[in-house]
């Protein structure tokens, strides 16, 4: 988690945010990071060691069942061996690695899954989420503003857009507590559909820098064309 430098933290985007502007919601989930304690990097070139995010028991819910992807499996599928390389920065190790369950919740109580996993390398965090709405990301794409660029992506409607990530810091001293929250670094995002018939529910990939520098697209784009076929339940296009 945070500290008293107020580490940036990723919290729900613009994406999380139209998928409850369309639901009339005007609060998000909170806690998607509720993650356990992140693992140390290994010396070499070996990835840190997913933690967190195991599968959650089937509720008989719509979207609860066993065909809902988990946090680690998100972390299984972004913590690759070359991941490293498809950002641009081969020398580095990933410091952290860690999946977590999440969900949003909409108008009339439905909780709608939303699984993620998250890598943290010196230079650059990528994040990997999963929602399953029923939202189109053809039709949300116009929620995001005037900045997100519509494009197909592994044969999908798929959208790229700006995002921002929190900066979050914690100070605990006897038995108070305080904390504050503001403004991150700047991320960039992309949106695919989970299927070719855009029918609903959407893969969210989204890159940030350190040194809180704009990240350029063509890393983005490169890591989720890689990464997102090997996600559990990814089927090719026909």
């Amino acid at each position: 988690m945070a500290d008293d430098n107020g580490v940036p933290e990723k919290g729900a985007g613009p994406w999380g945010q139209a998928i409850t502007a369309v639901a009339l919601v005007a609060a998000l989930v909170v806690g998607l990071w509720a993650f356990a304690k992140p693992s140390s990097s290994q010396s070499g070139q070996s990835p840190a060691r997913c933690r967190g995010g195991e599968a959650e028991k089937a509720s008989g819910k719509p979207g609860k069942g066993p065909d809902v992807v988990s946090g680690a499996q998100l972390c299984e599928a972004l913590n690759r061996p070359d991941l490293a390389r498809l950002l641009g920065t081969p020398q580095e190790s990933a410091k952290s690695a860690s999946g977590g369950g999440g969900s949003v919740r909409l108008a009339g109580g439905e909780e709608i899954p939303n699984p993620s996993a998250r890598v943290e390398f010196g230079t650059y965090t990528v994040s990997l989420s999963e929602s399953y709405d029923r939202l189109p990301v053809s039709r949300a794409a116009a929620l995001l503003g005037d900045g997100a660029g519509k494009r197909t992506v592994l044969g999908r409607s798929a959208v790229l857009y700006a995002d921002r990530t929190i900066s979050l810091s914690f100070r605990l001293e006897g038995s108070d507590s305080d904390s504050h929250s503001g403004p991150g670094v700047p991320a960039r995002a992309l949106t695919v559909a989970r299927d070719a018939k855009d029918s609903g529910g959407s893969f969210d990939v989204t890159l940030w820098r350190t040194d809180g520098l704009v990240p350029d697209d063509a890393v983005l784009l490169r890591v989720a064309e890689t990464v997102l076929p090997t996600v559990p339940g990814w089927t090719a296009d026909e």
